[in-house]
């Protein structure tokens, strides 16, 4: 196919070739893969200024995406690709090949460190999804930390740079300028820009940001940094949300409210308790979907409401494919049970066959498809099975089929058991403002009037 760029995507591959040090926060469905590989190629041929080239990504996006945007642009054709996955043996084979592109998952990076050190052999790297660098206690930031002046050219991806406020971006600017721009310490970043919340003596358990330090951290890195929103550059298929309520029965009502209010369901087979609001809050969501852990780890069967409600959807989706968003194992495994059309998604094959619409329900975690997997080929429809308090988590998966590419009306369909903490999760979901410390805020609150009442 040939690669008529839109007006952005120019900019973005000039930014980078302009940029060695450059963080592209482009929107989900913007083509960012495209436009990084379009930007390496002409740095590699008329400016013979990429060298050796790693691209550090999430393991099913390294496994796929890359090597399937060589195939599908004919510019492109020619790259060669060596993917530094699987066991030892095979990475260390993939680490000798000649290409002119090598791809590493993320969680292998510390390996890939340890293997070269000071022999560190790649002059550009390409860091997709830059925000899972965001921790700078994480052993993938420590480990490229060591090498970074090591490396010449450095490009960072992302759509969600700072899904948890500003705090999310020191790490991940540091690894792109070596601490220029926000200071080389994470600790001179946070006196600079935050004050301190609630604490517990010398301990800080929360940063609150400063007046204006939203704007004041942007001018700081608007030079290497270039942000794009979807909504502004692409005419997309109108998308459509809905809110489908799970009554639940009067029996499996009192259960939920028992274990709400006393944090203790008591079972023949082993209670189910929660000794903390985070513990709780897992364990209600639990039993919204139908299923709960209990003290022994083995799955309590609760109800089967979002499995009928699933399947009304599915009948009244007739015949049209549906990408289904779960939450637990045992959501996964009495799917499955319930529907055996059903798929889990596990590779680049069974992506491949989703396209094609051979699948009529791809199931899949949220956490394993929330980047960069373009599923947008084989269908409109997403259930969410069961909901998740990351908002970042939730805007990328819901991106795999409202992207670039997509020509149906995307319908996101969520359920929700009514009366339950999935109404907590969608109403944070629906105001932008989901994330553990909400969620848990939230518990906290509906705890103490449970137990006020």
């Amino acid at each position: 196919m040939e690669f008529v760029p839109h007006q952005y995507q120019e900019y973005a591959i000039q930014k980078i070739i302009d940029t060695p040090a450059v963080g592209l926060f482009l929107d989900m469905g913007l083509g960012k893969t495209v436009i990084t590989l379009t930007a390496l190629k002409e740095l590699d041929e008329n400016y013979f200024d990429a060298g050796k080239i790693l691209v550090i990504a999430p393991l099913r996006v390294a496994q796929d995406t890359w090597s399937r945007e060589t195939e599908k642009w004919d510019h492109l054709e020619d790259i060669t690709i060596s993917k530094i996955l699987g066991s030892r043996n095979q990475r260390e084979k993939a680490l000798k090949a000649d290409a002119d592109v090598y791809i590493v998952n993320r969680e292998n990076v510390p390996w890939l460190v340890s293997m070269t050190g000071s022999k560190w052999p790649f002059d550009t790297v390409v860091i997709d999804e830059l925000s899972s660098f965001k921790s700078s206690k994480s052993k993938r930031f420590r480990a490229l930390r060591r090498v970074r002046p090591l490396i010449q050219r450095i490009i960072g991806l992302t759509g969600t740079p700072s899904p948890n406020g500003l705090h999310d971006l020191w790490a991940q600017l540091y690894l792109l300028d070596q601490g220029e721009r926000l200071g080389k310490t994470i600790t001179g970043y946070r006196d600079r820009y935050f004050v301190p919340g609630r604490r517990d003596g010398h301990i800080v358990y929360e940063w609150k940001q400063k007046e204006e330090a939203e704007s004041r951290v942007y001018d700081q890195i608007s030079d290497i940094c270039v942000s794009m929103s979807a909504k502004d550059w692409l005419d997309l298929p109108e998308r459509i949300e809905r809110m489908v309520p799970v009554n639940l029965s009067t029996s499996t009502r009192k259960k939920y409210e028992q274990l709400e209010k006393d944090l203790l369901l008591p079972f023949e087979d082993g209670d189910i308790t929660a000794d903390t609001a985070a513990v709780l809050s897992n364990k209600l969501l639990q039993m919204s979907n139908g299923a709960v852990y209990n003290e022994k780890k083995e799955v309590q069967q609760i109800h089967n409401e979002k499995l009928d409600a699933l399947e009304d959807l599915i009948e009244a989706a007739n015949g049209k494919t549906i990408l289904c968003f779960y939450t637990y194992k045992h959501d996964l495994a009495r799917i499955l049970e319930r529907f055996p059309q059903a798929k889990k998604l596990e590779g680049p094959e069974d992506i491949s066959k989703w396209n094609k619409g051979e699948i009529p329900l791809l199931l899949t975690h949220p956490a394993s498809a929330g980047h960069g997997l373009n599923l947008q080929d084989g269908g409109h429809n997403v259930v969410w099975f069961g909901l998740t308090w990351s908002l970042e988590l939730y805007q990328q998966a819901n991106a795999r089929l409202d992207r670039q590419g997509q020509k149906e009306r995307v319908v996101i369909q969520h359920l929700v058991a009514e009366g339950t903490i999935d109404e907590i999760v969608a109403a944070r979901l629906a105001d932008k403002t989901a994330g553990q410390d909400a969620l848990l805020d939230a518990v906290k609150a509906r705890i103490e009037k449970v137990q006020e009442g």
